[in-house]
């Protein structure tokens, strides 16, 4: 994997029906999902649960790389195989989440910018070594009112930008993840105009900074109806997502794999399913599926609770959920398959 070039690892990352699995839960996050279980918050067992999920069989049919935390990168399949040199010899690509949180923005009420971490470049080339061949970074955009700012949205874009050029540096492919939240009750053309300014500076200064949109993938937010707003069709939704990237993505870009954000499991697969039927029909120049990470594990997770008797119909549970998605990024899901 180490001999490809960025391009080719961003093309394998948005190979035909697969996607990419976010297993890259922080330490505070997994452990409130364990908590609400029961399931005691140890190293141990955030491995042993990382495990069901890449040992699932025949998970690679359907998952092309996996975003791993700093704690899992470092650690091993019940018999010794560190992970990371698992995925790869089940040609899953392992990749790196190398953001450290978010924190408010001085001066700007409701609105957050992820912290810059001057030791980045240097991890980078530790997580290289352990064979993380891509990262991802988030951001956060909230809408509200009289939010975002210009500035915020500079902002987080700017450091974007800084961490995608440290990242090909490194012969690492950047996720860029630009999150127009949905928390609120904003109407979803308001999500259409934010995420539209959002990708139109990130790409500008992607672009400023000389970084290679080939090897780089997009993760952003769907086109959404906000959590307390007004649903609409998944038709819309495709419609104004697709409508939006027109305008902002360059074709460079090999693939954009979207992030849940809040979608219920089903949600996340009618609404992917109809913005692919769309793009075909339009015939968009980029790969969309899916990253993933509650709308895959969920159910899973709560299946298995930490009991090894549930390990196996767990690994089933996750293993239906990755083919669903796998459908919806080819436009041949159906509600029915549920």
């Amino acid at each position: 994997m180490s001999e490809q070039t960025l391009s080719q690892i961003a093309k394998a990352m948005v190979a035909n029906g697969k996607g990419i699995l976010a297993a890259d839960e922080s330490s505070g996050n997994i452990k409130k999902k364990f908590e609400k279980l029961g399931v005691e918050d140890m190293s141990e067992n955030h491995r042993r649960y990382r495990e069901l999920l890449f040992t699932a069989p025949g998970m690679e049919k359907y998952i092309s790389g996996v975003i791993l935390f700093d704690e899992t990168i470092r650690q091993a399949t019940s018999d010794g195989l560190p992970f990371a040199q698992y995925l790869s010899s089940k040609g899953v690509v392992p990749g790196i989440k190398v953001d450290i949180g978010l924190k408010d923005m001085d001066g700007h009420v409701g609105e957050q910018v992820t912290k810059w971490d001057d030791t980045l470049d240097a991890r980078l080339k530790e997580y290289y070594a352990l064979g993380a061949r891509f990262a991802k970074w988030r951001v956060v955009i909230n809408i509200g009112a009289g939010i975002p700012s210009d500035e915020c949205i500079e902002t987080n874009c700017k450091t974007l930008t800084e961490y995608a050029r440290l990242c090909q540096a490194n012969g690492i492919v950047p996720i860029v993840e630009p999150e127009v939240l949905m928390d609120g009750d904003h109407t979803i053309d308001r999500c259409y105009e934010v995420t539209h300014k959002t990708l139109s500076t990130l790409f500008s200064e992607l672009k400023k900074a000389n970084v290679d949109l080939s090897g780089l993938i997009l993760k952003p937010n769907m086109v959404v109806y906000s959590s307390n707003g007004e649903k609409v069709s998944a038709d819309i939704v495709a419609q104004k997502t697709l409508q939006c990237f027109k305008e902002t993505v360059p074709a460079e870009v090999p693939g954009i794999v979207f992030l849940s954000g809040g979608q219920s499991e089903p949600e996340s697969c009618v609404n992917l399913n109809a913005i692919n039927k769309l793009a075909k029909e339009q015939n968009s120049p980029w790969k969309l599926t899916f990253s993933y990470g509650r709308a895959l594990q969920n159910s899973a997770l709560k299946n298995w609770s930490g009991k090894e008797e549930n390990k196996i119909k767990s690994q089933e549970i996750f293993a239906h959920r990755a083919q669903l998605a796998s459908a919806a990024s080819l436009g041949e899901y159906k509600i029915e398959m549920e």
